[in-house]
């Protein structure tokens, strides 16, 4: 019978990801699409779906192991009409040689597969350690997920379920009831030290309380800011644009992108004109190199934008800014973040930014201060536009103004240059052609 192995696909620049969730077992029909296994680095999880329909043949990997890119994982009988299909994790079906994964491997070809091992399990590869498949516990597969998440180890929980069971419940109040309070994230790689901790206190002597678990996302951003944070001499510099002309072209743009299924945001137009600044002040669009003695300056313009989605924060990254117009812009960034709000995202989507957005303007505020994306150096925050009466010389007129604020890393940047950056912003919102040509 012909078996064929279903490989890793390309996951971006990420190596050694950790298997987090089986999806199958030997014997299973899967059918093109189906996910297979789970993988999740320090910033996301993504499935790795069958190429082709087929027979579960053989589990090359187990939870745990750490795998990359070409590594088999899955033999799948392919006896009958399965057609290879691009993998997800690939929107173009191709690695970075150009070559079609999926096609690596003819579902006719007569030589069986060798197989190849999963990569040895690194002893630190990642903020939180693999998790295990709590051997033979009885519990449903979502219910070990969310064991997994909240690194709770079924084996110390109790089920009330039918036959002894462990359900949702059996987790959430195994959380409440422990007395030791979860592990820090980061704790004891040393990011802490010399930083005192908050006591622990006991809230329930004051007055009922409920411990709501926080999200596995959250749990993964939250290092990545906090050493941001500690890291990155933060400065915050605010300014306004006039929008009012900008405005009033975005609504016949939307109105009719709405008939087309996306939308015409104002975000699409901040893209543009930070790309503008990134030209005129190169620096913005930089890192610091390892010995902090230098800059790496990018001649690329790929833009992170945070997406707000129902487990947490996350940033896609938009790539090649400049070669876009607003519609296409517009275009992509409804498709992205509906793929983020339904949990369809992969190491490459959140990978190689050069500067951020982060837009509150469909909620609301007067400003605010974001945090740099570290090793960025520089992210643009903005707020909702409010008229205010703006004097023209000889009358005050009514104008459209939408509040900016760029947080900037001071060792790069320094007050000048960032009010200079953030002013050349406001000025391309408030000239719609300079974003359009």
């Amino acid at each position: 019978m012909p078996l064929v192995d279903v490989k890793v696909p390309n996951i971006g620049d990420f190596e050694n990801v950790p298997v987090v969730e089986i999806q199958v077992k030997p014997g299973d029909e899967v059918k093109i699409g189906d996910p297979l296994i789970t993988l999740e680095s320090d910033k996301a999880a993504m499935d790795v779906p069958a190429p082709f329909q087929g027979r579960v043949a053989e589990i090359l990997v187990s939870i745990g192991d750490k795998v990359s890119e070409g590594i088999a994982i899955v033999k799948l009988d392919t006896s009958g009409d399965a057609k290879p299909e691009a993998p997800s994790g690939n929107a173009k079906g191709a690695n970075k040689s150009g070559k079609s994964e999926a096609a690596a491997k003819a579902p006719s070809a007569p030589d069986k597969p060798k197989s190849v091992e999963a990569a040895p399990e690194a002893k630190d590869g990642g903020s939180i350690p693999p998790p295990g498949d709590f051997g033979s516990v009885y519990a449903s597969p979502s219910v070990r997920r969310i064991a997994r998440d909240l690194d709770v180890d079924l084996r110390q929980v109790k089920g009330t379920g039918d036959k002894g069971r462990i359900t949702k419940d059996d987790v959430k109040a195994y959380i409440a009831r422990s007395s030791q309070p979860a592990a820090a994230p980061g704790a004891g790689t040393g990011q802490m030290t010399g930083i005192p901790e908050i006591p622990a206190q006991d809230f329930s002597k004051y007055g009922p309380v409920e411990t709501k678990p926080m999200s596995r996302l959250k749990r993964l951003t939250g290092p990545n800011l906090h050493r941001a944070w500690l890291n990155v001499p933060h400065v915050t510099n605010s300014d306004e644009a006039d929008i009012t002309d900008l405005e009033a072209y975005r609504r016949d743009l939307d109105a009719t992108a709405k008939s087309k299924n996306y939308r015409v945001t104002l975000v699409a137009f901040l893209l543009k004109a930070s790309v503008s600044a990134l030209k005129e002040y190169p620096d913005v669009n930089s890192s610091l190199a390892p010995g902090k003695d230098a800059l790496i300056l990018k001649r690329y313009y790929n833009i992170g934008v945070a997406v707000d989605t129902p487990d947490g924060l996350v940033v896609p990254v938009i790539r090649d800014v400049d070669r876009k117009g607003v519609l296409e812009l517009s275009q992509e960034l409804t498709a992205v973040s509906a793929r983020m709000r339904d949990g369809k995202i992969t190491p490459t989507d959140i990978s190689g930014a050069t500067f951020s957005i982060s837009s509150l303007g469909g909620i609301g505020g007067t400003g605010f201060t974001p945090i740099v994306n570290a090793p960025e150096v520089a992210i643009l925050g903005a707020v909702r536009a409010q008229m205010k009466p703006q004097w023209d010389g000889s009358a005050f007129q009514p104008r459209l103004m939408l509040p900016l604020c760029l947080s900037y890393d001071h060792r790069v940047v320094d007050g000048a240059l960032a009010a200079r950056f953030l002013r050349k912003i406001c000025d391309a919102l408030a000239d719609v052609r300079q974003l359009v040509l």
